[in-house]
C-alpha cells in the first residue's frame, strides 16, 4: 500500500480519513482541492490540474484525496489502493455542515456557508456519481485492493486494526 486513493461523497470525511491514514503510515498526502481551488475560489485551468495530478502520480507513494471524477480513471490506473467511502447521505450532508466557518488544511478557504449548488451535489451524488464510480472501480479491480466503507466505524476499525498495528508509523 504505498499509491492510495481515497473517494467518496463530499461530507463523508475522506480529508480525516487521509490524514490519519498519512498520519500511520508516513506516506505524503495530496489534497485534489488544494490543487484545483486558487483561495479567491476560483479555479486553476483544467489542463494545469491534470499536469500536478501526473506529476504526483509518478512519484513513488502518495495518498490522494479527492474525486474529481474527470481524472479518476487516470488515479485508478497508478493507485494500488482505493478506500471508497460509500456513507448514506444523511451521514454527508451532516459533515459538509460540520465544517462550515472552520479552517481547514483540504480547501483554501473557510466555508461560511452550506452553499446550496454544493448541498444540491451531496444530494445528488448516489444517483449520479456513485454509479460510474462502482463502473470504474469494476474495471480497475485487477491487481488493486479496493476497500469499501458504509460507515465511519467500520473506517474507524480498519485504522485501528489494519493499519494501526505493525504498520502503524511510530
Amino acid at each position: 500500500m504505498k499509491k492510495i486513493i481515497i473517494i467518496g461523497c463530499p461530507g463523508a470525511g475522506k480529508s480525516t480519513f487521509a490524514r490519519k491514514l498519512k498520519d500511520m503510515t508516513g506516506l505524503p498526502l495530496y489534497y485534489l482541492d488544494m490543487l484545483w481551488h486558487k483561495p479567491d475560489q476560483t479555479n486553476i485551468p483544467k489542463e494545469e490540474f491534470d499536469a500536478h495530478i501526473r506529476e504526483i502520480l509518478e512519484k513513488d507513494r502518495w495518498i490522494i484525496d479527492g474525486n474529481y471524477q474527470r481524472t479518476l480513471e487516470m488515479r485508478l490506473q497508478k493507485c494500488d489502493t482505493v478506500f471508497l467511502l460509500d456513507y448514506p447521505l444523511e451521514i454527508c450532508l451532516a459533515g459538509a455542515q460540520s465544517r462550515i466557518g472552520k479552517k481547514r488544511e483540504d480547501l483554501p478557504w473557510i466555508e461560511t456557508e452550506f452553499d446550496e449548488e454544493f448541498k444540491q451535489w451531496i444530494l445528488d451524488f448516489s444517483e449520479n456519481q456513485l454509479p460510474p464510480i462502482y463502473d470504474l472501480l469494476d474495471k480497475y479491480r485487477a491487481g488493486r485492493d479496493i476497500i469499501i466503507f458504509k460507515s465511519r466505524q467500520e473506517a474507524e476499525e480498519y485504522l485501528r486494526n489494519e493499519i494501526g498495528g505493525e504498520n502503524a508509523k511510530k
